[in-house]
């Protein structure tokens, strides 16, 4: 059957997947594999007096029982932190180092001090309970601005008042004086709050050692092994050919698999100094102790406005969480990804922002869907309604006030960064025609005289994405009759199979049947990386633009198999064709007749295969308006959403069946951060009062209503597609608009929403209408 774009075919993979054949990484069978286990931290700050582990290498089944005193014998270094993120000034930022066992001190409860390896996981267990741990404890410090007032407890004596980064963008001195000389200005001081991924899949590993093989495989949830390979290599000092890394399929990503972690690590490291096969998987408590975190700021901004309530100027100040440790792109986060879109859609010409990095009691964080750009939405938005109210206007209005027009792009953002495409305010209307926005009052009529509060809440998103390289792809025609695509991006639910092949089927004219997708392997697929929306912006121009290399190659062999000129030789539904006549060949038929050298005409190189890695030397723009409606029981302060909408311009639909999919979990995630998910820590001891489903309430299905989704769409001008990256909106969008919905809820029964900060629980909501 084929498919093109546009099209609505489901996912290749979900027969498998929901017969439960899925093959994860702890699924993977290797014979004789010892178990570990990771001994951790019990406190949030001591320095290390003794870790006693005689008692524990006495039980039988133990084979090893690993310390900092072996890490350095053996000379594993740090997990590095890989991003070149400088301070305002230029110069570089301290970057301490993560040792995957705690040598002198520990920093956070559950940061790792020894690796059990056993024969079993109840002999490690039993191990385990007989280390002992002496210690003497330290202050600690888990707010993310406190621990940077003088006084704080410090982490990282390189790190003054717990600041390992002082990031400025922006021309302070200009803002300021347009600050000076402003008719009005508006300030927020917003709270986003510290996130726990929760993804299905908890992490695992397994190194596979074979007694005749100098290499090792290694097993392990990713969201491109490559960049793992890289790292464990440097690390552990393996060659990297004698290396092997496999992700099977991910049960969810969300940025929090990118990462190298000290438990993938540790695995590796103990299969190699033992010569034997280790695994290792975590539980849901060890994930909710050692995987990255999101989010995680506090940040002070304010918009300078003439009389009119237009945007002149943005400046703002944002403390940003780093954790105990700088993990693989943690610095970037707040910085770089988050930076250009502090501006969101509006017409600020200039910004100035500062960003600093702050080092606390707690587990480190990294990406989580929309890495910076969630947190830049939230920002704005909440600052464009406060603005609203302090001009006196509606919500919409001061939008449309400061929207630039369809006919004004492409648009430079504050930072520089051009947004090329999009209707910003049609797609707005569009949002508010569907939420009934003018019928809005009788609803709340209609709750009032139930006893309820009524609320509605706007918000609109941009996000930079889908720009770059490092998704290639390569064409293989190796075996007659089908296409593989090697992929050097990594699907965990995504959908790339489907989605690669409707590009292919359409561009080759081939039945989807024909195309088979490799991913995750090594040794088989070119390096590369699923994050930042750009598996189909950067990875489906891999494939088309290798698709496109393949025709051209294939004209050439063509002509000379049906002797004529390749100028005479054209291509459609999957046949060359010598124009104007009957004479056509296959393109499969080509395909084998150019593995043979004698059919092929001088300098060209046998088979159609062809290598891809797209470079899009700009990002793409995707952005939307978010709207919620709620209802609030004053006596509980329990909300209930009784309605959400969204209209997003993605530039061109690939497959709407998956995108829709992509929209509204993302939109759920986005909720479940505004309305019951945070991570809480204990000010004093630093222990994870939230370690639990008992105590982290995730969204349920019962509490999302339909989220009615459309598109918008405005052509993408920077990549071949058209498309703009779509995997991170709904999580942008969804913040803000809930959250003002609330804030309107609470601001009409008279109440004020100081302090009243995600997420919103029912106690909190309860407290703030109570005073």
């Amino acid at each position: 059957m084929k498919f093109g774009i546009g099209d609505g075919p489901r996912r290749i993979e979900d027969p498998t997947l929901v017969r439960g054949h899925g093959r994860y990484t702890d699924d993977v069978h290797v014979e004789g594999a010892a178990r570990g286990l990771v001994y951790r931290s019990p406190v949030a700050h001591a320095e290390i007096a003794s870790l006693d582990v005689a008692a524990a290498r006495e039980v039988p089944g133990v084979i090893a029982v690993l310390t900092g005193d072996e890490l350095t014998e053996d000379g594993v270094h740090p997990i590095p932190c890989l991003t070149d993120i400088r301070n305002g000034d230029g110069s570089e930022h301290p970057k301490p180092p993560r040792h995957i066992l705690a040598k002198d001190r520990v920093r956070y409860v559950g940061e790792p001090l020894a690796f059990i390896v056993a024969e079993t996981m109840a002999a490690a267990q039993d191990a385990a309970d007989l280390i002992e741990f002496d210690f003497k404890e330290l202050p600690v410090t888990t707010g993310t601005y406190e621990a940077t007032l003088d006084g704080a407890p410090q982490i990282w004596d390189e790190a003054p008042n717990n600041i390992i980064l002082n990031y400025e963008k922006g021309d302070k001195d200009q803002v300021d004086a347009i600050f000076d000389k402003a008719d009005k200005v508006s300030t927020v001081r917003i709270i986003n709050n510290r996130l726990v991924c929760n993804a299905m899949e908890p992490r695992a590993a397994v190194a596979e050692v074979k007694p005749d093989s100098d290499r090792i495989t290694f097993y392990v949830p990713s969201q491109g092994p490559g960049l793992q390979l890289q790292q464990l290599s440097g690390i552990l000092g393996i060659e990297m050919p004698k290396l092997r890394l496999i992700t099977g399929h991910v049960g969810g990503g969300f940025g929090t698999k990118a990462f190298l972690y000290p438990e993938a690590v540790m695995t590796l490291w103990a299969a190699k100094r033992l010569n034997r096969s280790v695994r290792w998987t975590g539980d849901r408590s060890e994930m909710f102790l050692s995987d990255s975190q999101g989010r995680d700021h506090v940040t002070e901004v304010s918009v300078a406005m003439d009389a009119d309530g237009h945007f002149q100027a943005l400046r703002a100040t944002t403390w940003a969480a780093m954790g105990a440790y700088l993990a693989n792109f943690a610095p970037f986060i707040p910085t770089d990804a988050a930076a250009g879109m502090y501006t969101g859609l509006y017409k600020i010409p200039v910004m100035h922002l500062q960003v600093k990095g702050v080092m606390t009691n707690t587990v480190p964080t990294d990406a989580y869907r929309g890495a910076g750009r969630p947190e830049a939405a939230y920002m704005i938005e909440r600052l464009v309604e406060q603005a609203a109210r302090d001009m006196g206007v509606s919500s919409d209005e001061m939008r449309n006030r400061n929207f630039p027009t369809k006919e004004e792009m492409p648009h430079t953002m504050g930072l520089g960064d051009v947004i090329d495409s999009g209707d910003f305010p049609g797609m707005m209307a569009d949002a508010m025609q569907d939420a009934d926005w003018t019928g809005f009052d009788a609803r709340r009529a209609q709750s009032e005289a139930n006893g309820k509060l009524r609320g509605i809440g706007m918000s609109t998103y941009v996000e930079r994405c889908g720009g770059g390289a490092g998704v290639p792809a390569r064409l293989s025609f190796e075996e007659k009759g089908k296409v593989r695509i090697y992929s050097g991006a990594l699907d965990s639910g995504q959908g790339h199979a489907i989605s690669y092949a409707q590009i292919l089927s359409q561009k080759l004219g081939i039945e989807v049947e024909e195309i088979e997708m490799i991913q995750g392997d090594t040794d088989r697929v070119p390096p590369g990386f699923t994050g930042g929306s750009k598996s189909i912006p950067v990875g489906g121009a891999s494939v088309l633009t290798a698709a496109e290399e393949s025709i051209e190659k294939g004209k050439k062999v063509a002509a000379k198999m049906m002797e004529t000129a390749e100028v005479d030789i054209e291509f459609a539904d999957a046949k060359f064709t010598v124009a104007g006549t009957d004479r056509s060949m296959s393109i499969f038929e080509v395909a084998e007749a150019a593995k043979d050298a004698a059919n092929l005409p001088e300098g060209v190189e046998p088979g159609l295969d062809a290598m891809k890695d797209h470079n899009n030397e700009q990002p793409t723009f995707p952005n939307g308006c978010h709207i919620c409606e709620v209802e609030v029981d004053p006596a509980t302060g329990q909300v209930e959403i009784m309605d959400y909408v969204c209209v997003d311009d993605f530039g061109v639909t690939m497959n709407p069946l998956l995108l829709a999919g992509q929209v509204h979990g993302g939109v759920v995630q986005g909720l479940g951060q505004a309305w019951a998910e945070h991570t809480v820590y204990d000010e004093e001891s630093g222990q994870l009062l939230s370690g639990s489903f008992m105590d982290y309430q995730m969204p349920r299905a019962y509490d999302i209503p339909e989220i009615r989704f459309r598109t918008r769409n405005v052509r993408c001008t920077t990549n071949p597609l058209g498309v703009k990256g779509a995997g991170e909106a709904g999580a942008i969008g969804a913040p803000p608009a809930f959250v003002n919905a609330v804030h309107d809820a609470v601001l009409d029964a008279g109440k004020s929403i100081d302090g009243l900060e995600m997420p919103l629980t029912p106690m909190k909501v309860w407290s703030a209408l109570n005073g």
